[in-house]
């Protein structure tokens, strides 16, 4: 089966409308089979630069690294650097070109942040509340898109990505959000929002592209298996991190025209 290569009108519509947009079937199988065996492989031997669940305590994570649990892997940092097939995805004409649709060219991925595989794991997974990427990041315009590619079946049950359609559109007051800039399930004002609660339900291939303002969450693995996803973000050419900020403490990787 070929990628789909361009995006419809129909197709740029929706992601313009709606914030994100799932292509089914678009990676090919045995990449993404491969990111799942480095990811496993990595995760087993807790290869290093990793973010721990009980980094980030949010409500399900262990208490510290000590605790039980305490050592479950939430994310393996600096995927690029972990094996080829990640610059392969990354790199992969079909990919770049719909980024270039989107972004115009050349497309640049930041390496600061997301580049990495996100993992869900039974009993010890947390709940991750509804937030913007760009609340701790720092760049020239808000025109960042993340590639979330599942590396297995992602379901409500283990923990796949919520979305609230629309958001990267909208302004909010300041205390519509909390003080960590998550979005309040208790403000009156936000429960007409959150009954639009879209889950992105995907399997091995399929990949959603979603707008750095975007609101989106998830729940915890209620399952017996851990679900992995790489996760990647892009941006345009007419776009920076901001010198002196966390945005711009790594190099960006320009991708190849096509």
């Amino acid at each position: 089966m070929s990628a789909l290569t361009t995006l419809s009108s129909d197709l740029l519509s929706t992601f313009r409308e709606d914030g994100y947009l799932i292509l089914r079937q678009f990676a090919p199988l045995e990449m993404t089979e491969r990111m799942l065996e480095v990811a496993r492989r990595d995760v087993a031997e807790l290869r290093e630069p990793i973010e721990f669940e009980a980094d980030v305590q949010y409500p399900g994570s262990p208490e510290s690294l000590s605790a039980p649990g305490g050592k479950t892997v939430r994310r393996l940092r600096q995927a690029l650097s972990r094996d080829p097939v990640f610059q392969e995805w990354v790199g992969w004409p079909p990919l770049v070109s719909i980024l270039q649709t989107l972004l115009g060219t050349p497309v640049i991925c930041p390496l600061a942040h997301h580049n990495c595989v996100m993992t869900k794991h039974p009993r010890f997974s947390s709940e991750t509340g509804w937030h913007r990427d760009l609340r701790y990041w720092n760049f020239e315009q808000p025109e960042l898109i993340s590639v979330w590619l599942a590396l297995g079946t992602e379901t409500p049950e283990n923990g796949c990505l919520k979305l609230l359609p629309g958001t990267q559109r909208m302004s909010f007051a300041a205390d519509q959000l909390d003080e960590k800039q998550f979005l309040r399930c208790d403000h009156p004002a936000n429960a007409p929002l959150l009954e639009t609660t879209v889950h992105a339900e995907l399997e091995p291939g399929d990949i959603l592209l979603f707008h750095a303002q975007a609101f989106h969450a998830a729940t915890r693995n209620y399952t017996e298996h851990t679900k992995y996803s790489a996760v990647f973000t892009f941006h345009g050419p007419r776009n920076r991190p901001l010198p002196g900020m966390g945005s711009a403490r790594f190099p960006e990787l320009v991708l190849p025209v096509v």
